[in-house]
């Protein structure tokens, strides 16, 4: 299957489950670092010729890191607990019917930007993509979640080393920002810096994450995607 093949039919298929004059909810997941965000905006680019397309990570609904602390949760920020569910279950409700805000987390400072936040009016197709999701009730969904739940996935050692990659961006990046989260770990060396990303980060935080309270859930998603070493889709 080509790529542009399994975006197309992913597409059809929404366009399909979308009813007329009602948002759709689609709920985009899978492990961190997989690339939800890009195959969102893909998939926002091509609905938009026929439908009116919003695209949101549900990392604004993770807790800001003064309230993470506070509860002693800053390493396991993207773990359920992390997530202030109510508050996403009422914008997904909200924004059927009536304009509603949604926060935004920048991975410049790894904390919710307030001045990032976007209000969203009820578009035909709303696109939910990151973390947080719970298992999609039997039988109709309820209006506080997604009609639709995708799930991104992959194998885990190419996940591994797509998030060492990124984590690596952000690391080159932090060079010339002196306001980015990364700088903290500009006094490694380079090699130093990727051992940490994969031994602290990957190993104790998103592994555990990805096996424990990510990938149950592709077991109960509506469709399941598969992507290769890549990043393309594969039947």
């Amino acid at each position: 299957m080509k790529q542009s093949d399994g975006l197309s039919q992913l597409a059809a298929s929404l366009g399909r489950e979308r009813s007329e004059n009602c948002t759709l909810i689609v709920g985009l997941t899978g492990s961190v670092a997989c690339g939800k965000s890009t195959l969102a905006d893909q998939l926002r680019d091509l609905l938009s010729v026929n439908y009116s397309v919003e695209c949101i990570s549900t990392d604004g609904f993770i807790s800001p890191n003064t309230e993470l602390e506070a509860r002693g949760l800053m390493l396991r920020k993207g773990f359920p607990e992390s997530y202030d569910r109510l508050a996403m279950r009422t914008a997904i409700a909200r924004v059927r019917v009536l304009p509603a805000v949604f926060p935004v987390h920048s991975h410049e400072i790894y904390d919710i930007d307030p001045a990032l936040a976007r209000t969203i009016s009820p578009p035909d197709i709303l696109i939910l993509e990151g973390l947080g999701f719970e298992q999609p009730s039997p039988g109709d969904r309820c209006a506080g979640e997604p009609d639709v739940l995708v799930y991104l996935d992959a194998e885990t050692e190419h996940i591994e080393a797509w998030f060492l990659d990124r984590f690596m961006r952000f690391w080159h990046a932090a060079a010339d920002d002196p306001t980015s989260f990364y700088q903290r770990f500009r006094g490694m060396t380079e090699e130093e810096a990727r051992d940490f990303a994969r031994t602290e980060v990957w190993q104790k935080i998103n592994l555990p994450n990805l096996e424990n309270h990510i990938l149950p859930l592709r077991e109960h998603a509506d469709i399941v995607l598969r992507k290769d070493a890549e990043h393309r889709l594969v039947a």
